[in-house]
């Protein structure tokens, strides 16, 4: 299920999520190296500028790249030495939310962004925009590093931000409706279902392999940091009312009927 666009008009040319696209895409292909995947140049950037929730939780200690391509942290069992200098942690908790794993990755983000983003841009000041977008993907960090607070992994992508911007849009849009491609085993097809759907179906599976995650954490082995999913979402969900003062209120009136 891959959504394509939603039909609410914004009032205004969405420029602050046209310009996160754009610093996310110049990121990914200009300082990390990217192409359809991250070659070694691009590894050893995500490790320096990743958000690493090791390093957050032990203040003063740092991870490096080891030559086999993993990860090692000072203070950990059986690590040695010290890790070569490395950016500031508060830095990396910034930089990590504007790179990615890969091309799909990137794309996957950028295209939930460009769909959601826009309304949520639009339901606020430019300023909000920014603060919320940067909140909540700090908060989407805090809840990754709370679950696995030892985890060595680097934290990359936007989806931990994007995700609070799906749960602002969650609340304050219950009813609008989105243009979707669904796959169907070899077939597709196209149909206009609510937005509410899409974006509770992509909370449950966040959730569900969140969950199945529990038994057994990142640690060093990697992966998909759906806790930071579902924090981000539910930092939008919850705090969404004092960012948003020009919500447009009257998004569905030419579906309703007289009694609606």
């Amino acid at each position: 299920m891959i959504p394509l666009k939603d039909d609410i008009p914004t009032r205004a040319f969405p420029v602050l999520t046209v310009l996160i696209i754009v610093i996310n895409v110049v990121v990914y292909f200009g300082f990390e190296h990217g192409g359809l995947n991250l070659g070694e140049r691009g590894q050893e950037r995500v490790v320096e500028y990743g958000a690493i929730p090791y390093e957050i939780t032990h203040p003063g200690k740092e991870c490096g790249e080891t030559p086999g391509g993993g990860v090692a942290c000072e203070g950990q069992q059986g690590v040695a030495g010290r890790a070569p200098d490395q950016p500031p942690t508060w830095l990396t908790a910034l930089t990590s939310m504007f790179m990615h794993g890969g091309l799909l990755h990137l794309a996957g983000n950028m295209l939930f962004l460009w769909i959601f983003g826009n309304n949520i841009e639009d339901s606020m000041g430019k300023a909000r925009f920014v603060a919320f977008y940067i909140l909540g993907g700090l908060a989407a960090l805090a809840a990754q590093t709370i679950i696995d607070p030892n985890a060595a992994v680097p934290t990359v992508g936007a989806s931990g931000a994007i995700a609070a911007v799906l749960g602002g849009y969650a609340l304050l849009y219950p009813r609008a409706r989105v243009l979707t491609l669904i796959f169907i085993i070899i077939f597709f097809t196209i149909i206009e279902i609510p937005a509410l759907l899409v974006l509770g179906l992509w909370f449950l599976i966040q959730v569900f392999y969140g969950a199945s995650q529990l038994g057994q954490p990142l640690g060093g082995s990697g992966g998909v940091a759906y806790f930071a999913h579902i924090g981000g979402f539910a930092f939008g969900l919850l705090l969404i009312r004092l960012f948003a003062n020009r919500v447009h209120e009257d998004y569905d009136r030419r579906r309703r009927i007289p009694v609606y």
